[in-house]
């Protein structure tokens, strides 16, 4: 078992040696199981749980006020489960679990997707707000009328940003597991979807290799990043080749920023961004 970690590419992070600590953690977290599932749920899952990350506890809020959690998650055989748009869960990788292993869907959202959650014992209702969320919060300069929507869009794209995201890769013999979690970016509009929970946007896996994409999420969504990654794994390139060069065509068709992990089906990695910081980490059985 082999497994890589990232915790958000964005700007250099506060607290950088503690946030590292973490991630390497769930790193160790992640290489301790048996399977490359439990792998990338158990190093998501120690991310979530940090208010360092914007993921799970700790996660940005929406513009009506609520954090919500997305996540995605994805086998070499292309089995997928996603979540978005979750008040209340705390380990949105779990919930994207279920809908991967227990529906025969991909995608469920909103609270239909928390009951969903809650039905097979993924814990609910978990108050996800950290003082520092509530000071941002509180320290907004002014909010537009809510039921003008026009005036609250124009607002809202004067206020929409961060980017950061948790992910792992794992592998495990001939076997493959991406994942990817995320609380948003910061003040988006209420029930925005980004990247994370869309398939070959926020993650991927096939036979080649796996990949979990963190950065501006409408942007990694419009080139899917993260397949992107995955199909220069099934043309033969290195991992690393493969995280540079899709990271490289991100850059060029977008202008935006971005970092991307990859693992392929040899256990040999790479990762690749194109914003201040990306924290990472990588461990092996």
């Amino acid at each position: 078992m082999n497994i890589i970690v990232h915790g958000g590419a964005g700007s250099p992070p506060e607290e950088p040696p503690e946030r590292q600590a973490v991630i390497d953690e769930a790193a160790e977290a992640g290489v301790a199981t048996d399977s490359v599932t439990d792998a990338v749920c158990a190093a998501v899952a120690v991310l979530e749980s940090d208010p360092r990350f914007n993921a799970g506890v700790g996660g940005t809020v929406q513009s009506d006020g609520i954090i919500r959690t997305d996540a995605g998650l994805m086998t070499d055989d292309r089995a997928v489960g996603a979540v978005s748009s979750m008040p209340g869960v705390e380990h949105a990788v779990d919930a994207a679990r279920v809908v991967k292993e227990e529906t025969p869907h991909i995608l469920v959202s909103g609270v239909h997707a928390v009951d969903l959650a809650d039905e097979f014992g993924v814990e609910t209702e978990v108050d996800l707000w950290t003082d520092r969320r509530r000071e941002q919060w509180r320290e907004l300069d002014s909010r537009p009328d809510p039921t003008d929507k026009r005036e609250q869009l124009d607002w809202l794209r004067e206020q929409f940003g961060g980017s950061d995201t948790v992910g792992a890769v794992a592998r495990n013999q001939d076997r493959i597991a991406a994942a990817t979690s995320t609380g948003g970016r910061w003040l988006a509009l209420a029930g925005r979807v980004g990247d994370v929970p869309q398939v070959g946007a926020g993650f991927y896996a096939t036979r080649a290799g796996g990949a979990s994409a963190t950065g501006a999420g409408e942007d990694i969504a419009r080139v899917t990043l993260a397949r992107r990654a995955v199909d220069h794994l099934e043309m033969g390139r290195t991992a690393s080749d493969a995280a540079d060069l899709a990271m490289e065509e991100f850059a060029d068709l977008t202008g935006s920023t971005a970092g991307i992990i990859v693992a392929d089906n040899k256990g040999e990695i790479g990762e690749a961004f194109n914003s201040e910081a990306m924290q990472t980490a990588v461990a092996e059985e």
